[in-house]
């Protein structure tokens, strides 16, 4: 008799004894149906641009943490520095082919010699944001957003083997309370720096020897990046992020006159060695060639959304209706074509970025940990109607029927109450595990995704008291109520979206192997850009993949 035969009959003869079968074990529940509602795109927001000597475009992504190549005829992209090292906010070229780059959220900037050796040249920085090479190879670096000042990096001995990277303190300091000095390109005629004052709405020329700076041109809402026409270099171009302008100005005449309207949220820009004018938007994850005289632009790569994170939504007559925050922008979304509008791009309504998202009974809320702030749209206006800050880093926020706000802050660990009006706060509840997201309940109950302790937990905001719904999870970020009062949370940990039941916990996996959950750059928030999870009222339920820049929809299985 045969191994596989023996075995089938022992078992067999154990399955009568006692006259009786063991009863069949029901088959284990059928995961949902996944397909993308909306495709991927490259990027997770795109902002540095620059060619090197061979006309090959080289372009940044900060939340990406990657530094990418994109052939400018075919929209094709390959990855040429991964994260972390890859963070590029902006790129700059040496005329002997040398590569450096801002790593802004790590406070570092890099350099990539010819022979392919990467050197971190400076830490410690706050915000480090454009760069570029004098002619000489002098390397010049600016603070934004976080700091405010320009610095020189010296670089005479970046390759003896002791060389160490400089701390800012070692950096000299050329200028300091610029007003934000963004994008800038270093003249090669005259070797003065020009670029954008981002607060001032101005662009500038910057004495490098003695920090002296010089208004060339005013009037722009926020001038995001400036470099010289390579064609004609009495002409400085600028991209207005906040209105999606291109201008061109003369810096002898110091006049300005406006090259394209594009949509806001563009980041920067650069000219290959023809002259041709390529800009960058991350708001649409898109890099476009803008024709310089006649305004008109065509799209080299786009995406339909640049850094999905958390979901909200709306039914209404069976149709479904995804809120999403964007990161750099707010966008609505058919749950059943995937057809996107914007609602909010930052820099032109707004100047958070969101990453969490709830939908309450007269506003949706966005959430930014980056901004800290908690901002109130109206639902039926789609207007900003409040922004709401002196937040401890808000992760997320939902909305109940009197206006009141619960929101979750990562910085302090605790839920906290807000006033319709946001004038009086108070803590419902402390010491959450690195809190995620947060989604309602029956009455008074609140959910929230603690990734840190890998557990969900339920909170009774009128009581204060709380317990924990379920643990052991890897990962939880986003998480919904559905119909039929199950909880369904982003397992990123396990690439699966889990069911679980609120009274007991049991848990049910409905998708696997999903593209979701993006890493944090060090020293960031865990869940720093989560993975969203909504459902709608017919059980569909959709999830961001912020790996992707896609929504997944995944279908219930039909019933037997």
């Amino acid at each position: 008799m045969g191994r596989g035969r023996f075995l089938t009959s022992l078992a067999l003869v154990a399955a009568m004894i006692g006259g009786a079968a063991v009863a069949q074990q029901p088959p284990a529940p059928k995961e949902y149906e996944q397909r993308f509602l909306l495709p991927g795109s490259w990027f997770h927001g795109v902002h540095g641009l620059a060619f090197n000597k061979d006309d090959q475009l080289f372009a940044g992504s900060v939340i990406g943490q990657t530094l990418y190549r994109v052939q400018v005829d075919t929209g094709e992209v390959d990855r040429v520095i991964d994260p972390p090292m890859g963070m590029a906010d902006d790129i700059a070229f040496a005329e002997d082919g040398t590569m450096a780059w801002t790593a802004f959220l790590l406070g570092k900037v890099y350099i990539r010699k010819p022979n392919g050796k990467t050197i971190e040249v400076a830490n410690g920085m706050g915000g480090p944001n454009s760069i570029a090479f004098g002619k000489d190879g002098r390397l010049f670096v600016s603070e934004v957003f976080i700091g405010d000042a320009l610095y020189e990096i010296d670089l005479k001995n970046v390759d003896k083997p002791d060389f160490k990277p400089f701390p800012r303190a070692e950096l000299r300091r050329i200028a300091e309370k610029l007003g934000g000095l963004n994008g800038f390109e270093v003249h090669k005629d005259d070797g003065f720096l020009y670029g954008p004052l981002w607060f001032k709405g101005q662009v500038v020329k910057v004495n490098l020897e003695t920090g002296n700076v010089e208004v060339i041109a005013e009037g722009f809402k926020i001038p995001a990046a400036a470099n010289i026409d390579p064609q004609n270099r009495d002409n400085v171009y600028v991209v207005d992020t906040g209105t999606g302008n291109v201008w061109s100005i003369s810096l002898t005449a110091k006049n300005r006159k406006l090259v394209a309207s594009m949509k806001p949220g563009l980041d920067n820009l650069a000219f290959d060695s023809r002259g041709r004018l390529f800009v960058s938007s991350m708001t649409d994850n898109g890099i476009y060639l803008v024709d310089k005289q006649t305004g008109a632009w065509k799209t080299v790569t786009e995406g339909k959304l640049a850094v999905p994170a958390d979901l909200a939504i709306v039914t209404e007559n069976g149709k479904d209706t995804l809120h999403v925050a964007d990161v750099f922008s707010y966008r609505t979304v058919d749950g059943q074509t995937g057809a996107v509008q914007d609602v909010l791009r930052v820099h032109g309504e707004t100047h958070a970025y969101p990453i969490g998202i709830s939908v309450g009974p007269r506003h949706v809320l966005l959430s930014s940990w980056f901004s800290n702030t908690v901002e109130k749209v109206d639902r039926k206006t789609n207007r900003l109607v409040a922004t709401l800050g002196d937040f401890a880093a808000p992760i997320d926020a939902i909305e109940v029927a009197d206006g009141t706000l619960y929101v979750a802050e990562l910085a302090t660990s605790n839920l906290v109450k807000v006033s319709a009006d946001g004038k009086e706060r108070s803590i419902v509840a402390k010491e959450l595990r690195g809190p995620v997201a947060l989604a309602r309940g029956k009455d008074d109950l609140v959910y929230v995704t603690e990734i840190a302790a890998g557990a969900v937990t339920e909170i009774n905001v009128a009581s204060g008291t709380r317990r924990v719904v379920a643990d052991g999870l890897a990962g939880p970020e986003g998480i919904a109520v559905g119909p039929d009062g199950r909880l369904f949370v982003a397992e990123v940990g396990q690439k699966r979206v889990v069911a679980l039941d609120p009274a007991t916990g049991a848990r049910t996996v409905i998708a696997s192997n999903l593209d979701i959950g993006l890493p944090p750059f060090q020293g960031g928030p865990p869940g720093f850009v989560p993975t969203g999870v909504t459902v709608g009222a017919n059980g569909v339920v959709y999830v961001s993949s912020d790996i992707r820049n896609a929504i997944y929809r995944l279908t219930p299985p039909a019933s037997p």
